[in-house]
């Protein structure tokens, strides 16, 4: 994922570095039709030119963005994972494990659902 390098190797955290650069190649791997980029200084993935699903880092966690509608469909996976939310984003805590079965749903749900989709954003 060469699009990613110049992103990872800005993050000062090493352990927070791998952690993205893991989570990051596995997407790509799952899902190798999505196209990764850098928009807003975070990666990415988009379909036909639609929004899929994005990442970030903070502090303390990990941050995984898969629309509003992506939150809304799995909120029990997530809390039932453990995980904190918002109504833009799940918090992966840097000491906890991914799911990455959770996020292959929030990936494939998005991929369905805006199989039509003609914008970037859901409207």
């Amino acid at each position: 994922m060469e699009v990613f390098q110049e992103y990872l190797a800005k993050i000062d955290t090493p352990t927070h570095r791998e952690r993205m650069e893991e989570v990051l190649a596995w997407v790509g791997k799952q899902f190798p039709n999505l196209e990764p980029k850098i928009a807003w200084n975070q990666p990415m993935f988009t379909d036909h030119g639609t929004y899929i699903i994005g990442f970030s880092i903070a502090k303390h966690h990990l941050a995984v963005a898969p629309e509003k509608e992506g939150i809304n469909q799995f909120t029990n996976d997530i809390v039932e994972t453990g995980y904190d939310h918002t109504k833009q984003l799940v918090r992966i805590p840097w000491e906890q494990p991914v799911n990455f079965s959770l996020l292959e749903k929030m990936i494939t749900f998005n991929i369905q659902d805006k199989a039509n989709c003609s914008t970037f954003w859901r409207n």
